[in-house]
């Protein structure tokens, strides 16, 4: 009783009717196959590569699930949106992978299906990220930290033909803007980015300094 008295400190759930539910869960499944089938689909030879450089990588997926878990009506149902998300996703994209390009790439299944477990538990933890207060603002600075991360060590990014390198500059450009929609979206105090900036940069130094998301993701979906 304490733990959730502390947590209403943070933020209150919203209430919801069943019917409002099931239809989160829903769009957020939709949601899911559309990108898994279009991630799949920009995946091919003579497409931009700029498209797939962006579905290859960590942000745009960290971008969409942090708006899916805060725009929830409770920690509980941004948990199972976000569990349904990457089910659906995943799914979509690995089956379009194995039947119709006859491909099984079994470590990058194994290690995304493990993602897609973990997932609703720090979807239900990225709940408060709007809310009030330090824990709050901690909270948010976790995914842009990421995209920050992700997004600086884009200048040694590897893009699929060599003459393309001049994409980077948008890529980077691209991360800039989920970060800021990030910053500036979620917050419901416009000022609390003053908070959560500076936090996202010193954990993104610390984060780039160690090669902390090469260590984990390295050699999967394109990661650097």
């Amino acid at each position: 009783m304490e733990i959730h008295n502390k947590l209403n400190q943070i933020r209150i759930r919203n209430n919801s009717t069943t019917e409002q539910k099931k239809i989160s869960i829903v769009s957020a499944i939709v949601i899911g196959v559309i990108l898994g089938l279009a991630a799949k689909l920009l995946d091919v030879q003579g497409i931009n590569p700029i498209f797939d450089a962006i579905g290859g990588r960590l942000g745009i997926w960290i971008f969409v699930a942090t708006l899916l878990s805060v725009f929830s009506y409770s920690p509980k149902l941004a948990a199972l949106k976000i569990f349904f998300f990457f089910v659906s996703l995943l799914t979509v994209y690995y089956v379009y992978t194995v039947f119709f390009l006859h491909f099984f790439p079994k470590r990058e299944i194994i290690f995304w299906g493990i993602c897609a477990l973990i997932s609703p538990v720090c979807a239900y933890v990225m709940w408060y990220a709007r809310g009030y207060g330090i824990i709050s603002s901690l909270i948010l600075s976790f995914p842009i930290t990421a995209l920050l991360s992700e997004g600086f060590q884009l200048r040694h990014a590897y893009l699929p033909e060599h003459t393309h390198y001049y994409l980077i500059p948008i890529l980077m450009g691209i991360y800039l803007i989920m970060v800021i929609v990030l910053l500036f979206i979620i917050p419901k105090s416009p000022l609390r980015f003053l908070i959560v900036l500076p936090i996202s940069i010193v954990l993104s130094f610390i984060m780039i300094y160690f090669n902390v998301l090469g260590h984990i993701f390295g050699g999967l979906n394109g990661f650097l």
